[in-house]
């Protein structure tokens, strides 16, 4: 059955293991672009934007079916949380108090656990917006949740803007000091298919933060002039991608956090990537002093996609606004934590267009 609201249809797409049932939620645009949206983790399981012909085209990985996610993927188009990105060993101390989290990322903690917000179900508000249509997920993550302290109420509007982009707004208040670090974990191939090296990509970052062999931040801010890292002015993904430097080791190519040039808390761009055969061009901006760019690296020919494209190493990109990895271990970050009565706020806009 299809329900409709303004430019928002929604179908069931399911149900979990436990009989929960799953819906996916259609966006359209006046420029006929379509975003769709599971309440299952909060996946942006399809985007359908124009190339330069006009031609739509899906460039987003993911799976067809409810039943590929649960099967467990590389996070695919989801929201990771609590806490994004890596805690080492699962441990932080808070207020005095020692905490302990699910490690699920060889001896660290990873986009908050085994089961983190990506494999729950969120609840779904679909309305129409002057600024495009929009569907607003809420879910309570419970005091203890894999570990983490306090009942946080977080929030999620997406809207499918009139410039072919996607917002994501996010919101969150606690009944404790906890720790919380949102973002949007979506793989994009602007070619549609085959590998990501040919996509030029620039950062508005001068620094990294280097990590260590568990991809753990050493707590080092490091300059990216003179090395792989720099992206301050376009270059090819796969120009350095096989130099032989110690990062690139460490994460078997890019996965790696930059630091921003921008005021904290400010929305500005963070990073543009432009795919030269279909004209594609990809705008990331947002609000955190973070972005994390991972190319796939993992991506090992398991996971069957949609319309039975397997995933290859390097066939993907993701480009994480977030706050710095292991945060709450490092005082010299930007602090993760968020304060009982405080409310937490940040934004990510993807945004489209092309060029000849």
């Amino acid at each position: 059955m299809t329900t409709s609201k303004g430019d928002i249809s929604k179908m069931s797409f399911g149900r979990t293991g436990d009989g929960t049932p799953v819906d996916i939620y259609t966006l359209r645009n006046a420029n006929g672009v379509e975003a769709r949206i599971t309440n299952y983790g909060g996946i942006l399981a399809s985007w359908k934007v124009p190339d330069r012909q006009g031609k739509l085209g899906d460039v987003v990985l993911g799976c067809d079916t409810l039943e590929g996610y649960l099967k467990g993927t590389a996070y695919f188009g989801c929201i990771v949380g609590r806490c994004a990105n890596r805690i080492a060993k699962g441990r932080f101390t808070l207020n005095g108090v020692a905490r302990q989290l699910a490690v699920n990322n060889g001896p660290n903690s990873l986009h908050g656990g085994l089961r983190g917000f990506d494999k729950v179900v969120w609840q779904a508000a679909p309305s129409a917006t002057p600024d495009g249509p929009a569907l607003e997920l809420s879910y309570l993550s419970k005091d203890g949740e894999e570990g983490y302290p306090g009942n946080l109420h977080v929030k999620a509007l997406h809207t499918l803007t009139r410039d072919n982009g996607v917002r994501i707004e996010f919101t969150a208040s606690t009944d404790q000091d906890t720790v919380v670090n949102l973002t949007n974990h979506s793989y994009f191939n602007l070619a549609g298919k085959g590998d990501v090296l040919g996509h030029s990509v620039q950062i508005n970052g001068d620094q990294i933060t280097p990590v260590d062999g568990t991809l753990i931040p050493t707590g080092e801010l490091r300059p990216v002039e003179g090395t792989p890292f720099d992206f301050r002015r376009p270059a090819l993904i796969g120009a350095r991608i096989e130099d032989n430097d110690e990062q690139l080791r460490f994460g078997g190519g890019y996965d790696h956090n930059w630091v921003l040039g921008k005021p904290l808390n400010k929305l500005g761009v963070m990073a543009r990537v432009a795919e030269p055969a279909s004209g594609r061009v990809l705008e990331v901006l947002g609000t955190q002093p973070g972005v994390q760019f991972y190319t796939g690296n993992f991506l090992d020919g398991t996971i069957r996609g949609k319309g039975g494209w397997v995933y290859q190493r390097r066939e993907g990109f993701c480009l994480e606004p977030q706050h710095f990895p292991d945060a709450v271990n490092h005082p010299n970050f930007p602090t993760t934590v968020l304060r009982a009565g405080g409310t937490y706020r940040q934004t990510i806009i993807f945004r489209f267009s092309t060029e000849k």
